[in-house]
């Protein structure tokens, strides 16, 4: 089941004192950042977290949840009507979060120099 766009209207206004909340849309589900770096997601209409140390001092009780078949486990935020505890949470879960992975740019044959060590091969013109 897909999660709704209403679920996550209110995730988002319930975290509304942060800065930087962004999310992106995957497979009918929402993956949600906290100032670039992924905290967790909106799941079949479920806040999930990830598992990292502070989420779980901050959630002791907090039970562990697939986001889908297949994925690494999570733990449920069941306290979602409170600001003040998602802001807690999230402020908490920030530094120990991985940081976003740089993707590599694709090298193209116009930005490679012999002094790099690509070589450029000239281009034949066949005539008929």
């Amino acid at each position: 089941m897909a999660s709704s766009k209403e679920y996550l209207e209110f995730i988002l206004g319930q975290l509304s004192e942060l800065e930087e909340i962004t999310y992106r849309a995957m497979m009918g589900e929402f993956i949600i950042y906290y100032r670039g770096k992924i905290v967790g997601g909106i799941y079949d209409d479920r806040l999930l977290v990830k598992p990292v140390k502070s989420a779980i001092s901050y959630m002791p009780t907090a039970p562990y949840e697939l986001p889908y078949e297949g994925a690494k486990e999570m733990l449920l935020v069941d306290e979602v009507d409170n600001k003040e505890f998602l802001t807690g949470l999230f402020h908490a879960m920030y530094d120990e979060l991985p940081a976003p992975k740089l993707k590599k740019k694709k090298q193209t044959t116009s930005s490679c120099a012999p002094s790099q060590g690509c070589v450029v091969k000239p281009v034949g013109i066949r005539f008929i």
